[in-house]
This record gives C-alpha cells, structure tokens and sequence, in this order.
C-alpha cells in the first residue's frame, strides 16, 4: 500500500475514531459512573425499548420502499426484501467505517441487479439529499416552535459565533464550489480520456439523481419520508417514557433533543458515538436536567439516558447487520 492510500485510510477512519473518542472523553471525565449504573437500575421502565425497537425496524423498511421508488425509475427492479437488507447493513457498516455504508449498499444492489454502479450511486444520494433537506425543514420549525431553547443553544457557545460563522462560510463556499466543478465537468466539451470519463460518472449520476422528478409515486415518495422521519422522532419520544425524570418534559423538548441529535450525525463518527450523546446531553441541559459539561452526578441522568438509548439502537442494528449479511451470504450461494 502507497503513502497516499495509506494518508487516505488515515483520514477516513482515523478521525471519525478520533471524534469519538474525544466526544466521549470530554462529556465523561467528570461524571461519576457510579451514578449512572444507579440512575440506569431505579429511573429506568426496559419495557419502553420494545416499541422503540418496533418502530426502528419499522422505519429501515420504510426507507427501504422509498429508495425502491427511486430504483425502478432508473430500471432497476431488486427484491424488497433485498434493498431492506441492504439498509440494514449500510447502518451496520456505518458503525465500523462512518459513511462507508451508502457506497457499499449501492455496490451490493448494483452488483446483484447488474446496473451502472453511477446511477445507483446517484438515487443513493437523492435519497439523502432528501433527508438533509428533511432534517432543514424540521430544524425551521422547531426553531419557530422552541426559540427559547434555541436561543440558549447559541448563548451557551461562549464565544463560538465567530468560528462558528467562518465554518458556515468555508462549507457554503466549498459547496458552491463543488457545485460550478460539477457544472464545468457537464457542460465542458474535451477530448481528454479522463475528463470525459469523469463526464461520463457525472451524467451517470445526475440521472439516479433526476430519477426523484420523473418516478412513478413521487406522493408515496413524500408519504415514506414523513414516515421515515416520523419513525426516528416516534422511537426517541418512546425511550423518553421510559425515563421517570423525563416524563415532565412532554413532546416539545424531544422534538429539540431529536433536532439537535440529528444535526449531531452529521458529525463524522463510528455510528453517531460521541456528536449524538454531546447533542441529546445539551438538550436535555436546556431543560434543567443536568448541566453542560457534565461535571456533578446529577447528570448522570441526562448520560444514563443518552447512552442508554444510543446503545439499545446500536446494539439493534448489530443483530440487523447480522441478518442482513447472512442473508446476503444464502442469496449469493443459491444464485450460483
């Protein structure tokens, strides 16, 4: 393996890893786990996390009938039971290698139907583009919803704005950037082998993305995203039951908490370890449950149930990871 392979190993999975454990270092050091075990055996109804773990399942197969919509308007036709296990082994890879999970779930689906990897690869990020502008949507309207929550949100940055401001701009300009790089490989008239092959990747992936607005089913399209989302929302508020001190603080504030947590997955990590428990353990701060960083036990409350809902949902998509490769492995040995 070369230095650049090597460099870029490094910085695909080293600094998720870095993240993580940096996360986690910071929110931990001064709490006492003492009194996290205690919180997590007197504050706790386990029976909550049955539902939870309905509702998630629930809300990988609706993804699932959503990305199929996507699929066969570029011809591709896979089994549904097929692309449900390609999602549930793109979270299970995600918890390994951070990202890597949406490029192996389009190489598996693109392999087992024989389509152009480019235009899998395209409907792959329709589909999250269409999250992104998901969670915007929800982040607007809770804002408008819980602008005093909010409003602590940035009080509490202690001098963070500025830098906060100059990362917005860096990531609006690389963007835009990215944005007249795509434009220019498109529209560009060259002879050169390799800009007319990346020409070629790019047209490939403007299809499966354009696939979106010329599908069959765009209203069921519509109908799976609320679902989807409505399934991510339904199980926090779930596991929020489950917790005696949680109970006072009603929807609102688990809509923040499920706001903030979703903008924390944005945050490069082994599946949302660190960036979501910092996110869920903030939020709950904003409510008067412990405070930020944590630093005394009584926010062991607000650790015991950003861990505890984090590893339940963790632990399931294991066991799904599981199924999925298994079935994976069976569906290969009966096609030869």
């Amino acid at each position: 393996m070369d230095s650049k392979k090597i460099v870029s190993a490094l910085v695909k999975y080293g600094i998720p890893i870095l993240v993580s454990v940096g996360l986690a270092w910071f929110l931990y050091k001064n709490v006492d786990i003492k009194a996290i075990k205690q919180s997590l055996s007197e504050d706790v109804n386990y029976w909550w996390f049955l539902p939870v773990i309905v509702v998630s399942v629930m809300s990988h197969i609706f993804r699932a009938l959503r990305w199929r919509l996507q699929l066969r308007a570029i011809g591709v036709n896979a089994p549904l039971h097929a692309i449900v296990c390609s999602i549930f082994g793109t979270y299970f890879v995600n918890l390994l290698f951070p990202r890597l999970g949406e490029v192996w779930r389009t190489g598996y689906i693109a392999r087992r139907e024989k389509a152009s990897f480019s235009q899998v690869l395209g409907s792959m990020m329709g589909d999250r583009l269409s999250d992104t502008v998901t969670v915007l949507i929800i982040t607007i309207i809770t804002f408008f919803m819980a602008q005093d929550a909010f409003l602590k949100f940035f009080e509490q940055k202690d001098g963070g704005t500025s830098a906060s401001v100059m990362v917005m701009l860096a990531v609006v300009v690389g963007f835009l950037l990215g944005v007249a790089a795509l434009v220019w490989l498109y529209r560009t008239r060259s002879k050169n082998a390799a800009i007319v092959k990346l020409q070629g990747i790019v047209r490939d992936l403007w299809d499966g993305f354009a696939a979106i607005t010329r599908m069959q089913g765009k209203w069921w399209f519509l109908l799976y995203t609320v679902l989807i989302w409505g399934c991510y929302y339904l199980q926090l508020y779930i596991a929020s039951k489950a917790f005696t001190f949680m109970a006072p603080l009603g929807w609102l504030p688990v809509l923040v908490l499920f706001v903030l947590s979703s903008i924390g997955m944005a945050v490069p990590s082994n599946g949302g370890l660190g960036p979501w428990q910092f996110a869920i353990i903030f939020g709950l701060t904003l409510y008067g449950v412990g405070t930020f960083p944590p630093s005394v036990p009584y926010d062991a409350q607000a650790s015991a149930f950003a861990w505890l809902v984090w590893g339940v949902q963790t632990l399931l998509l294991i066991v799904l990871g599981i199924y999925a490769f298994t079935y994976i492995a069976l569906d290969k040995r009966s096609d030869k």
